[in-house]
C-alpha cells in the first residue's frame, strides 16, 4: 500500500510525464483530428491497454529481457517502426474523400483498439521506462513489492486516461473544423503521414 505524499508525488509526476509530448499522445493527437474524438478515446483504451502489459512485465521482471537483449530489443522496436511506416503511407494515399487505407468507414472501433495496443506494446523503451520508474517509489517495508508495482502502474494508467481522453477531445473538435474543408483535410492527412513517419524514424534509431 502506498503512502499518502508517495501517492501525491507520483500522482503528480505521472501527469506531468502524461503532459509532456511524446510518441503515444502524439499518435492520440493524430488519430483524433482524423477520425474523431471518440476515434481518440478508443485509441487511447488500446494504449493503456498497452501498459497493463507493459506493467505486468516490469511487476514479474520480463521487462529486464528488453533491456539485456540487444536482439529482443531490436526486433520490438523495428515491429513498431514497421506499423507506424504503415500507417504513414495510408495516410499520404488518403486524400479529402478518405479514399485510402484510412477511411474511417473502413476501420471499426476494435481496429482503432487494436491500433492503440499495438503501437505502445512495439515500443520497448515503455517496459524499460516503467523497470526505471515504477520502483523508485515502492518501499519494501509497506508490503509485497510486485503488488505495489502493480498499484503505480494502475494509477499511471488512470492518468493517462484522463490526459489523452483530454487530447482526444480537442483534437476531435479541430478536426472536425478542418473536415470541413477539402484542402485542410488533404493537408491534415499528409501532415498526420508525417508525423507517422517521424516517429516511425525516431523508433527505429531509438537505443536502449
Amino acid at each position: 500500500m502506498l503512502s499518502p505524499d508517495v501517492f501525491l508525488l507520483f500522482l503528480t509526476t505521472s501527469l506531468l510525464l502524461c503532459l509532456a509530448p511524446g510518441p503515444d499522445n502524439i499518435f492520440v493527437l493524430t488519430q483524433s483530428m482524423l477520425r474523431g474524438t471518440v476515434s481518440g478515446f478508443l485509441v487511447t483504451l488500446g494504449l493503456c491497454t498497452g501498459l497493463l502489459v507493459h506493467t505486468s512485465a516490469v511487476a514479474l521482471g520480463v521487462a529486464v529481457i528488453f533491456q539485456q537483449s540487444l536482439l529482443a530489443f531490436t526486433i520490438l522496436k523495428l515491429c513498431g517502426a514497421a506499423y507506424l511506416l504503415y500507417l504513414a503511407w495510408g495516410a499520404f494515399r488518403a486524400g479529402a474523400s478518405g479514399l485510402g487505407t484510412l477511411n474511417a468507414s473502413s476501420l471499426d472501433k476494435m481496429t482503432l483498439y487494436r491500433r492503440g495496443i499495438f503501437m505502445n506494446i512495439t515500443n520497448p523503451k515503455v517496459s524499460i521506462f516503467f523497470l526505471a520508474f515504477l520502483p523508485q517509489f515502492t518501499d519494501p517495508s509497506r508490503g509485497h513489492l510486485t503488488l505495489q508495482l502493480l498499484e503505480l502502474g494502475a494509477v499511471f494508467i488512470v492518468c493517462t486516461l484522463l490526459v489523452f481522453g483530454l487530447i482526444s477531445l480537442l483534437a476531435g473538435k479541430v478536426g472536425n473544423w478542418f473536415s470541413q474543408s477539402p484542402k485542410a483535410e488533404v493537408m491534415m492527412n499528409r501532415v498526420a503521414g508525417s508525423v507517422f513517419a517521424a516517429l516511425a524514424i525516431k523508433l527505429a534509431f531509438t537505443q536502449r
